[in-house]
């Protein structure tokens, strides 16, 4: 039983890489191929009237290079004549990319919900609670989407984009303030690729069915089922740069555990939505410089607001062993439990990003990790397991400070 129990959390370990492996894999697939046909859309330009293409209902075409070839890419208004023999969809790549996104939230969050999904200084949930948020939030975000979509608002892309910001906006919102940090963001993440992958099995996939049924049985494709998969598709190309920054962003804990964090997201949010609309204008031939400056100021304004304060003046009275023996005795009693060569805390197989303090010297030689994640941020005890206090937080602090001084000297 004891190898079974110490394997278990080893082996989750591997299928949590393998499985961010293939998500990352099938995630440039997905987005990769969304760009491409965006950027075919934007840049394709109609035949000269009266032309064989246009007789043949073409809708635009370009000419690229790539590869050492020629391609010659063309866009029907509705439909061609006649139906190819061989039809390629795009279909997969969403699928694949939700589904090992899906399976990787419930390795790294669902099986190991004490650790990753709460914060009790944030609000006192039970694992299973925790679990519940984050799958409704999904199945919501979907509702409330769609719903809008299908609304009269989805008819007016300017304040349907606004309104669904404000949707995102107030999901962020709720969800750092009953989720820990990580997990917060991440599921505003999922609920975004949700509704994205959704868009392709509801409604991209099903209306091109359609449309190639029509075809088969002879008759015309309604243009209604092209006209609303491409604005299902339009919004899928917006919510990537989102989508792709909160898939990074576990690894900054500068912008989860800000005490408004929520508006954090919802900035960087809109930058990217403003970064993804310059360049979507850019292929249709006009450059905006503005949105990206919006960006960009955005950006540089968050970088402002969660900038750490300056540190407080620091006493040299205190003695150093005595000191360092203090720090040490809170690092055995917060810390060690995941950050050892061989973590107790139930879910940890190896020391996260294999950082150990089982020794004075390393405990040392991490003194400007433990001071940052321990301190400055406070995402160390993650979601706070270990109940490290106000008073042992300011005590690291102080260390920290002191040891800098010293070395400077």
């Amino acid at each position: 039983m004891e190898a079974i129990s110490y394997l278990f959390p080893y082996g989750l370990e591997w299928l949590n890489m393998l499985l961010r492996w293939l998500h990352v894999i099938t995630g440039i697939a997905w987005i990769g191929a969304s760009f491409y046909f965006v950027w075919l859309d934007n840049s394709i330009r109609p035949p000269a009237p009266g032309s064989e293409l246009a007789k043949k209902g073409v809708m635009g075409e370009l000419w690229a290079v790539h590869g050492g070839g020629f391609y010659n890419p063309q866009k029907y208004l509705v439909a061609p004549a006649e139906l190819p023999e061989e039809l390629h969809w795009f279909k997969w790549e969403a699928y694949s990319t939700w589904l090992s996104g899906f399976a990787l939230l419930t390795v790294a969050y669902y099986f190991n919900a004490q650790a990753m999904m709460i914060d009790r200084t944030v609000a006192d949930l039970t694992a299973w609670q925790s679990v519940g948020i984050g799958l409704g939030s999904l199945v919501a975000g979907w509702i409330v989407y769609d719903l809008l979509c299908r609304s009269p608002l989805g008819k007016h892309d300017l304040w349907f984009g606004i309104v669904v910001f404000a949707l995102l906006t107030g999901a962020a919102y709720a969800l750092t303030h009953l989720l820990s940090g990580r997990a917060a963001y991440l599921h505003v993440g999922a609920m975004i690729g949700t509704i994205m992958v959704a868009n392709v099995a509801m409604l991209i996939i099903p209306g091109q069915r359609r449309m190639v049924e029509a075809m088969r049985a002879g008759g015309r494709p309604d243009p209604v089922h092209g006209i609303r998969a491409k604005q299902r598709s339009v919004h899928n190309n917006y919510f990537t740069l989102p989508v792709l920054f909160i898939m990074i962003s576990n690894h900054y804990a500068m912008t989860y555990r800000h005490e408004h964090a929520w508006l954090v997201l919802a900035l960087v949010m809109a930058a990217g939505v403003f970064i993804r609309h310059f360049f979507n204008l850019r292929h249709k031939g006009r450059v905006a410089w503005r949105y990206p400056a919006i960006g960009i100021a955005l950006l540089l304004f968050v970088a402002v607001m969660i900038a750490p304060p300056k540190p407080a003046a620091v006493s040299r009275t205190a003695d150093p062993a005595a000191q360092f023996a203090r720090i040490k005795s809170i690092v055995d009693q917060r810390c060690v439990s995941c950050h050892a060569a061989r973590p107790t805390q139930p879910g940890f197989a190896t020391a996260p990003a294999g950082i150990v303090f089982d020794t004075p010297e390393q405990v040392r030689q991490q003194a400007l990790a433990i001071h940052k994640q321990a301190v400055e941020l406070k995402a160390m005890p993650i979601g706070n397991l270990t109940n490290m206090t106000e008073g042992e937080r300011a005590e690291v602090a102080a260390w920290f400070a002191a040891n800098a001084i010293d070395q400077g000297d």
